[in-house]
């Protein structure tokens, strides 16, 4: 797991698999937030697997998927009420971890306007 770290309370992955909560757990993290839709690649992990582990481990979860990189106004509303209402600290992952990242900077700066 390549976790990189965007701000004190929120950071970035690429592609999780069941096997990898309890990693995400022993690190810290308290919200798991998914990114990608599935079936965007074959052998992709579900987000309903990682978010069954998720869960078992005492995560929270948000399913905001970015198809593509495109970024609706959907998935900043949907990550902006997550953002607001996810204990802290957050990990969000997609492939690689770019559009979480992107996501995660539109809408901080919006709430800066």
């Amino acid at each position: 797991m390549d976790i990189r770290q965007i701000d004190e309370n929120f950071a970035v992955t690429g592609q999780l698999a069941p096997e990898d909560i309890a990693g995400v757990v022993a690190q810290g993290f308290k919200t798991l937030i998914c990114n990608r839709p599935d079936h965007e690649s074959d052998g992709q992990p579900l987000y309903d697997a990682v978010a069954q582990a998720a869960k078992a481990a005492g995560l929270q979860t948000y399913f905001i998927p970015v198809a593509g990189g495109q970024i609706t106004q959907e998935n900043l509303d949907e990550m902006t009420v997550a953002l607001e209402n996810a204990p802290q600290p957050v990990l969000a992952y997609c492939r690689s971890g770019t559009r979480c990242t992107n996501l995660y900077g539109i809408v901080q700066q919006q709430k800066q306007r």
